[in-house]
């Protein structure tokens, strides 16, 4: 018997050296890869998309800002546009809101983790990357509660560390992995979906 992969989205947080660590994660994932990426991460709030267009020119995978009342598709990594925070809504579509910053963010990690968790429960995998301050520890924290696959970049191996020094410390990590393995974990996550065998970092 086939097994089905239990997972259908990944929603990733990233801030300071982001798009370094993102553009090794992302440009590790196949054309064909079965589960939609939605990212959040701090930038200027009148950036451009520059970014998701070099992306997009760098790896296989679609990558594009995403629209307002965007549905989801898998196999497409969804960025929120700089100064709108990025919410999936329960008909698998994104919703963009100029809402108040959260975590002094706009976009924030926490909200589009947490709206995320309540639509995709158990078959949502969120991870957070390198970054300065504490946003994502609190979305993450609501992934794990709500049955989904918990996942953070090593600290040592982050530009900034603090990002992901919080989200260890509030979400109880299933896996705790340096940046060059992260792509390659996600990859086998869902050519070959395994039970949960967490590996723990220490100092």
């Amino acid at each position: 018997m086939t097994n089905v992969n239990p997972y259908k989205a990944i929603v990733i947080g990233a801030s300071a050296g982001g798009w370094k660590a993102l553009k090794i994660i992302l440009g590790a994932l196949p054309c064909d890869f079965p589960l939609a990426v939605v990212v959040v991460v701090h930038r200027h709030p009148h950036s451009d998309d520059y970014l998701e267009k070099s992306l997009d020119n760098d790896c296989v995978v679609r990558v594009k800002q995403a629209d307002e009342k965007e549905t989801i598709r898998r196999g497409t990594v969804y960025f929120a546009p700089p100064n709108y925070h990025l919410l999936v809504e329960d008909a698998h579509t994104l919703s963009l809101s100029v809402a108040q910053a959260v975590n002094y963010s706009r976009p924030s990690i926490d909200v589009l983790f947490e709206s995320a968790a309540y639509v995709y429960g158990e078959t949502l995998v969120g991870l957070v990357l390198t970054g300065a301050n504490s946003d994502g520890a609190g979305g993450l924290k609501k992934i794990k509660e709500m049955g989904g696959l918990v996942l953070v970049q090593d600290p040592e191996t982050a530009e900034a560390s603090a990002m992901p020094r919080a989200a260890i410390a509030a979400a109880d990590p299933d896996y705790i992995l340096p940046l060059d393995e992260i792509g390659q974990f996600v990859r086998n996550l869902v050519s070959n979906p395994q039970t949960r065998n967490p590996k723990k970092w220490t100092t």
